[in-house]
Parts: C-alpha cells; sequence; structure tokens
C-alpha cells in the first residue's frame, strides 16, 4: 500500500458500514460481545479502515469470525474445563482490547509515522495473526489435543490449563497465522512479509502459553495481559524482522 493515511473511497466506505452494522448485529444478538465491546470493536476497525483500508478490516473480520466459529465449536464439550475462558453473556471491551488493542496501536502509529506504513502493516497482521492462533489452539485444542504438555514442567497436563499446549492445537494456530498472513498477502501483495507474520503470529502464540504457565497460572496477571502481552510480542517480533531483514 503506497498510500500514507488511506481515507477510503465512497464504495469502501459503504462496505464498511455494512461490516459495521452486521458484525454489531451478530455480536450482540449471538452474544458474542457485549454492547460495550462492540462499540469498542466498532472504534478499532474504524481506526484501521482509516490506516489500512478494506485489507485491515479484512484481518480483523477474518481473527472475529474464526475466533467466534471456534468458540462456539462444541461449546457444551468444553464447559467441564475450568480454565476455559468464554463468556455466556459476551466478551467484555477489555476482551477486545487485550485481543485487538495492539493491532489498533499499529494503525495509529501510521499516521505519526506515514513513511513506516508498510512496516506497520506487518505488526497488525502479526498480531491478529497470533490473536487467532491463540483463540484457535486453545478452544479446539481442547477438543482434539491428544497429549497435552506444560510448557514449563514438559510434562502431561489436563488440557484447557493455563500453559499447556497440544501438538494438535499448535498446527490448529499456525494454519490461523496463515490464513491471516494470506489475507495480508492478497490485500499488499505476496512479499517476505507473508513468512515474518506467520513467524511472528506463532511466536506471539507460544509467548501466550508461556505467559499462562508461569504468571497466570500462578494469578500474577490475568488472562487479559496475556493475550495483550502476547500479541506484542508478535508485533515486536514483526516490526525487527520487517525492518532488519
Amino acid at each position: 500500500m503506497n498510500a500514507n493515511i488511506f481515507m477510503g473511497s465512497a464504495v469502501e466506505i459503504t462496505l464498511l458500514l455494512i461490516i459495521i452494522i452486521c458484525g454489531m448485529a451478530y455480536s450482540i444478538l449471538a452474544k458474542k460481545l457485549t454492547v460495550p465491546a462492540a462499540c469498542t470493536g466498532v472504534v478499532i476497525a474504524i481506526t484501521i479502515f482509516m490506516a489500512a483500508g478494506l485489507t485491515g478490516v479484512a484481518m480483523m473480520t477474518a481473527f472475529f469470525l474464526m475466533g467466534s466459529l471456534a468458540t462456539s465449536w462444541k461449546q457444551d464439550r468444553k464447559n467441564k474445563f475450568s480454565d476455559n475462558h468464554g463468556n455466556k453473556t459476551g466478551r467484555k471491551a477489555s476482551q477486545v482490547l487485550a485481543n485487538a488493542g495492539v493491532s489498533a496501536l499499529a494503525g495509529l502509529s501510521i499516521f505519526v509515522f506515514p513513511q513506516l506504513t508498510n512496516l506497520f502493516l506487518l505488526v497488525m497482521a502479526a498480531a491478529f495473526a497470533s490473536a487467532t492462533a491463540d483463540t484457535l489452539s486453545s478452544e479446539l485444542g481442547i477438543l482434539y489435543g491428544i497429549k497435552c504438555i506444560n510448557v514449563k514442567t514438559l510434562k502431561t497436563d489436563e488440557c484447557g490449563r493455563d500453559g499447556v499446549i497440544s501438538m494438535e492445537g499448535s498446527v490448529i494456530g499456525f494454519i490461523g497465522c496463515c490464513l491471516i498472513a494470506l489475507v495480508h498477502a492478497i490485500g499488499y501483495g505476496f512479499q517476505l512479509g507473508f513468512f515474518w507474520i506467520v513467524l511472528a503470529g506463532t511466536f506471539g502464540n507460544l509467548t501466550d502459553s508461556f505467559l499462562g504457565a508461569y504468571f497466570e497460572r500462578r494469578g500474577l496477571i490475568g488472562n487479559d495481559a496475556v493475550n495483550f502481552f502476547s500479541t506484542l510480542s508478535a508485533g515486536i517480533i514483526a516490526l525487527l524482522l520487517g525492518a532488519l531483514i
């Protein structure tokens, strides 16, 4: 994307409004988000659109749709896991910020440093890739993980606990990273950035597991902080890869 700040044409703005209206209606009626959380998502979506155009919104939408489907999939079987962070009334605004806040900050950075637009687009995509990988691997790893390992002790542990991963869940998370990177590539062109997004998103997902094992499980930080710092780590890795390689 060569433009410094993407304001969007009338057609693109119309598409954005359709996406926002449909997204709000679905998320609230299906109890995926609370009303404040949905409003927070709208603000983030508008910020990302102004910085990254419809491709940025497409990455956010892909994350939301994949995460919603994964969370809803066989929910009754996942209710027995005590560390499953689902919410019957919908996710709160703090959870939206924890997952999409770093991507929004990347969008704001484009306004401040327009000459670094392409670099911050990588950061935005990597943060969404990390959030997607975390959601898919945790929600589906609970169901399909055969052998679950605690990343701290490297011993078998209960699926669904903080800091516990499985090969199956990790592969599903990796696929989620690839899908976000694919959306980025379709919008901005297939370049090395595709691989940086996948690598950074996977790193962020692993960081989430380590933070869960070493800090969240001991009650030192909450799940929102874990999600924010894991997406932040993905953004930092993408920033370094994009700038140095």
